[in-house]
C-alpha cells in the first residue's frame, strides 16, 4: 500500500503502522472514500502526523487519489505536504506537532455523541513518543469524563523515537495500566496481526477505547526493522528497490476492497450567517465590565444558532461564560484546568462545520495553548477565543493572572482578528462578528466596569476604528482600548482645562488595524498619535499603529505601555504606578504639545 512512497521520507513509521491503517480504512470504519468530508463519515486523525505519506497511500488505495500522485509527496506543486493538512479533503485537523490529534479527535467525538447524535465513530492513531505530551493526558481525562463511547485511540507502540528509544519501549503492561487509570477499555495486541486488530476494533464498552499496538519501526525492512537511527530518513533508492520487490513478492490478493459506506444519521447543519436576536440593550452611561458583557452576548446569540457552544477552563463564573451555561446548559462543555486541549476540543468541535465554538478562560492562560493556536490556524480552523482579566487593571491577583502578552501572541497568528472592545455595546458586536468570521478569532476583556459609550445601533466592523472625541482643533490622536480608552477620555477632561483637545480613537480591532483612519486623525493632529494600552510594549498596540504608519511622512508614534513585570494593588494605582492612567496620558499630550 505504501511501497511507492519508501525512498520518500518516514517510511520505518509508516510501516509500523501498515497493518493498523489497512484494517482501519479497509475493514473497520464507515465512510465515503470519494467525498472524504462528508459529515456522516467515520473520521480519522493522524496525531503522529509524520507518518503521513501511510495516510496518503490508504486514500490512494481507497480510489480518492491517484496512486501515481503519491510520487509529488513534499513537493511544491503538490497538496501532499510533509506533514497532514486541510488542503486535503481527507485531512480535518493539521497534525505534526505532536500531542494534539487526541484532543481535536475529542472534540469531533463529543460533537457526535452530544450535539450531532450520530453514529460516526472517531479513531486517532498516536505514536509512543509522543505519549511523553501532557496534551495527550488531558485529552484522554477529557474523554473519560465525558464517556466518549465512539472515540478509539491507537496506541503504535513501535518502541522507538526519533533520537532515541521511546521512556516504556515495548513495557506493553505499563502503557495498558495508565489508559485504564484514565477511564479507558485498553486492549493490547499485536500490531502486525490482521486478526487481532480486527477483533479488537470490534470491542465497544461504555467508555473510550484504547488499542495498544505492539509494533516494529521499519517493519518488514530487512536490516531496518527495530533499528535504531532511521527516524525520517529514506531508503537509498537500490535498498528501496529491494525492499520494494519483496514485499510484492508477498501480496497474495491484488483484489481492490472497497469501503463500507456510513450510516446517514447526522443532521443538517447551517452556521452562516448567525445573528443576534436583537440589538444591545444599553444605556450611555451605566457601567459594565466587557468580561460580563461577554457573557451576556453569547448567551443571547446561542438564541440565535444551537450550533452555538462554549467551552471554558472552570473559569466561567469569571469570564461569565456561565450566563450561556445558564441559558443552554447542553452546549457547553466545561474542559476543567486544561487549556491547551480546551483549544484542541474546540478545533475538534468546529471541523467539517458543525459548529461554532466559543472558549474563554483568562487571557493569560491562553499563552500556554500558543502552539494549539498556532496549529489551529494551520488547520484553517475557524474558532473564537475570549481571553478575560487583561493587563494590570485586574488589580490585587498580580501578575500572574495578567495578560500582557496576549495581543503579540494573537497578533502574530496567520489568520487571526483581534477584537478589544471598550464597552458593552462594542463587546456584543464583536461576539456576533466573530461567529461569522473565518479564522481565529481573539475578544479581549476587561475586569474593571467601564462606562457604557456607544449607542444601541452603533455599527461596528472588522478592521473599522471609531473616533470617540473630536474637536478641529484637537493637538494630539490618542488611541487606547478597553481601560485605557476610558483613561483617554479623562484624560481629555483634565486637558480641555488647559485648553488642549485631544482626538480618542478607539481600534476595536487591533488585527486589522483601521490605517486609514489612524493616518485621517494624525494628519489633522500635527501628525502626531500616541498609544496608550494595558499591555506590554512589545507587539501590543503601540507597535502595531507604529507598523501601520511606517514611512508615513510628518507622522510619530509615542507609546504608554507596561514596560516591566507588575506586582499586585489597586487597579487604579497599578495604572497610576505604570504610566498608562489619565495623568501619564495628559502628561505625555502635554510634552509632544510643548515638544512642538
Amino acid at each position: 500500500m505504501c511501497m511507492s512512497l519508501l525512498g520518500h521520507s518516514h517510511p520505518t513509521s509508516c510501516c509500523s503502522a501498515a497493518e493498523i491503517m489497512a484494517v482501519l480504512f479497509f475493514h473497520t470504519m464507515r465512510y465515503k472514500a470519494l467525498d472524504p468530508r462528508n459529515p456522516h463519515n467515520d473520521r480519522f486523525v493522524l496525531s503522529k502526523g509524520h507518518a503521513a505519506p501511510i495516510l496518503y497511500a490508504v486514500w490512494a488505495e481507497a480510489g480518492f487519489l491517484p496512486e501515481s500522485e503519491l510520487l509529488n509527496l513534499r513537493k511544491i506543486s503538490s497538496d501532499l505536504d510533509g506533514h497532514p493538512v486541510p488542503k486535503q479533503a481527507f485531512t480535518d485537523v493539521a497534525t505534526g506537532s505532536l500531542g494534539q490529534g487526541l484532543g481535536a479527535a475529542c472534540g469531533m467525538a463529543y460533537t457526535g455523541k452530544y450535539f450531532d447524535k450520530a453514529s460516526y465513530r472517531v479513531y486517532c492513531m498516536l505514536g509512543d513518543g509522543e505519549l511523553s505530551e501532557g496534551s495527550v493526558w488531558e485529552a484522554m481525562a477529557f474523554a473519560s469524563i465525558y464517556k466518549l463511547d465512539n472515540l478509539v485511540a491507537i496506541l503504535d507502540i513501535n518502541r522507538l523515537g526519533q533520537s532515541d528509544p521511546a521512556p516504556l519501549q515495548h513495557q506493553m503492561d505499563i502503557y495498558q495500566k495508565r489508559c485504564e487509570a484514565f477511564g479507558w477499555n485498553a486492549v493490547i495486541v499485536d500490531g502486525h496481526s490482521v486478526e487481532e486488530l480486527c477483533k479488537a476494533f470490534g470491542q465497544v464498552k461504555n467508555q473510550p477505547t484504547a488499542i495498544i499496538a505492539k509494533t516494529f519501526k521499519g517493519r518488514g525492512i530487512t536490516g531496518i526493522e527495530d533499528k535504531e537511527s532511521w527516524h525520517g530518513k529514506p531508503l537509498p533508492k537500490n535498498m528501496a528497490d529491494q525492499i520494494i520487490q519483496e514485499i510484492s513478492g508477498q501480496i497474495q490478493s491484488k483484489k481492490k476492497i472497497l469501503a463500507t459506506p456510513p450510516e446517514e444519521d447526522a443532521p443538517s447543519v447551517d452556521i452562516t450567517n448567525i445573528r443576534m436576536p436583537t440589538p444591545p440593550n444599553y444605556k450611555v452611561g451605566d457601567k459594565i465590565a466587557t468580561r460580563k458583557a461577554y457573557g451576556q452576548a453569547l448567551a443571547k446569540l446561542g438564541h440565535a444558532s444551537n450550533r452555538i457552544i462554549a467551552l471554558d477552563g472552570d473559569t466561567k463564573n469569571s469570564t461569565f461564560s456561565e450566563l450561556f451555561k445558564k441559558e443552554h446548559p447542553d452546549r457547553f462543555i466545561e474542559c476543567y484546568i486544561a487549556e491547551q486541549n480546551m483549544v484542541s476540543i474546540a478545533v475538534g468541535c468546529a471541523t467539517r462545520d458543525r459548529t461554532v465554538p466559543f472558549c474563554s478562560t483568562f487571557a493569560a492562560f491562553f499563552t500556554r495553548a500558543f502552539d494549539q493556536i498556532r496549529m489551529a490556524a494551520i488547520s484553517e480552523s475557524n474558532i473564537n477565543l475570549c481571553g478575560s482579566h487583561c493587563g494590570v487593571s485586574i488589580g490585587e491577583d498580580g501578575p500572574s493572572q495578567m495578560a500582557l502578552e496576549d495581543l503579540a501572541m494573537f497578533r502574530s497568528i496567520p489568520t487571526s482578528t483581534v477584537f478589544y472592545p471598550s464597552d458593552g455595546v462594542a463587546t456584543e458586536k464583536a461576539v456576533e462578528l466573530a461567529a461569522n468570521t473565518k479564522g481565529i478569532c481573539f475578544i479581549r476583556t476587561s475586569r474593571p466596569e467601564n462606562a457604557i459609550i456607544y449607542n444601541n445601533n452603533e455599527d461596528f466592523q472588522i478592521g473599522q476604528a471609531k473616533v470617540v472625541l473630536k474637536n478641529k482643533d484637537d493637538q494630539v490622536t490618542v488611541i487606547g482600548a478597553g481601560v485605557t480608552l476610558h483613561e483617554a477620555l479623562a484624560a481629555a477632561d483634565l486637558l480641555k482645562r488647559e485648553k488642549i483637545n485631544i482626538r480618542v480613537l478607539d481600534p476595536f480591532t487591533i488585527k486589522p488595524l483601521d490605517k486609514k483612519l489612524i493616518l485621517d486623525s494624525a494628519r489633522a493632529t500635527k501628525g502626531r498619535i500616541l498609544t496608550v494600552e494595558d499591555h506590554y510594549y512589545e507587539g501590543g498596540i503601540g507597535e502595531a499603529v507604529a507598523s501601520a504608519v511606517v514611512g508615513e511622512p510628518g507622522v510619530t508614534v509615542t507609546r504608554l505601555a507596561v514596560s516591566q513585570v507588575p506586582r499586585s494593588g489597586k487597579p487604579a494605582e497599578l495604572l497610576k504606578m505604570f504610566g498608562i492612567d489619565r495623568d501619564a496620558i495628559a502628561q505625555a499630550v502635554r510634552g509632544l504639545v510643548t515638544r512642538a
